[in-house]
């Protein structure tokens, strides 16, 4: 290595070493000021955001948009934005409800009633896709979905059931893979380049701002589902969400969760028995 590469190296280890400082303030500083806690969150994700924020300011450091976030509301209301995670859409990874319909449903269709909280529910279009399939099944007019996410911009969308026309051919294929058993276009309605889905759909949703890593269980629930989520978070952040779902479901309640997402490695892997290993279904056992 050269004189010249080892100061180069140094400088962008130093630089590294600032950015993780301004990081860390600015949390710390949304946390103390705002409520909203983001300090373990997984540093790549955050990381990213933060930058993207920075870009969008048109600032020069994370320390100018520091002094920005604490002075102006909407470039919070931006950066939660920014932290929210709305990659989404009606029955995403279709085996994941097809093994939900064959596996879960048979088992809870006795049920009296039936409770399910979706975590971290985005535009609403997988909550969507659960009130069909439950319609489908005869069992949605005794279930209530509690669909909660961090952003209440992307929950007032997701309150209106209206997306773009232009995805109903991926929608509708997702819903065949999944087990749907009618027209997916009896569900909704197309005007102009915009779908509106029933109202039926969501007559027994509830949605509602929840933080996952500062607010508390607000019920008990048969059915947990949240998918895609927990990948942001660092391990120490996941092992405490895994406590408020394990505290929050009821005994023989079902946890749902992502691809790249599971259970092993957390304080409470021994607590579930395993519905579906590759879809990532567990049932609580103890």
């Amino acid at each position: 290595m050269t004189q010249e590469t080892a100061i180069n190296t140094n400088d962008r280890i130093q630089l590294e070493e600032i950015e993780k400082i301004e990081i860390d303030l600015l949390l710390e500083a949304i946390f103390r000021y705002y409520g909203y806690d983001f300090r373990n969150y997984a540093l790549p994700f955050i990381q990213r955001r933060i930058r993207h924020r920075v870009l969008k300011e048109n600032l020069l450091s994370i320390s100018a948009l520091q002094e920005k976030v604490l002075r102006d509301p909407m470039v919070m209301s931006h950066l939660i934005s920014d932290f929210s995670i709305n990659v989404t859409e009606m029955f995403r990874d279709p085996s994941f409800f097809k093994s939900f319909r064959t596996k879960v449903v048979p088992i809870i269709k006795d049920y009296p009633d039936i409770r399910i909280w979706h975590v971290g529910c985005s535009s609403g279009e997988e909550v969507y896709s659960m009130a069909i399939l439950l319609h489908e099944e005869g069992i949605y007019d005794k279930t209530r979905i509690f669909a909660t996410d961090i952003n209440t911009c992307i929950l007032e969308k997701a309150k209106q059931g209206t997306f773009p026309l232009d995805g109903m051919q991926l929608y509708t294929k997702n819903y065949f893979e999944a087990g749907g058993k009618r027209a997916f276009s009896e569900y909704y309605k197309a005007v102009d380049d915009k779908v509106f889905f029933h109202p039926f759909l969501r007559k027994n949703v509830v949605f509602a701002q929840h933080n996952l890593v500062t607010d508390h269980s607000f019920n008990e629930f048969d059915i947990i589902i949240c998918r895609n989520v927990l990948i942001y978070f660092n391990k120490h952040l996941q092992n405490e969400v895994h406590k408020l779902f394990y505290e929050s479901l009821s005994l023989s309640g079902f946890l749902g969760l992502g691809k790249r997402e599971g259970i092993k490695f957390t304080s409470y892997e021994n607590c579930y028995g395993e519905i579906d290993a590759s879809e990532k279904l567990y049932r609580k056992n103890k």
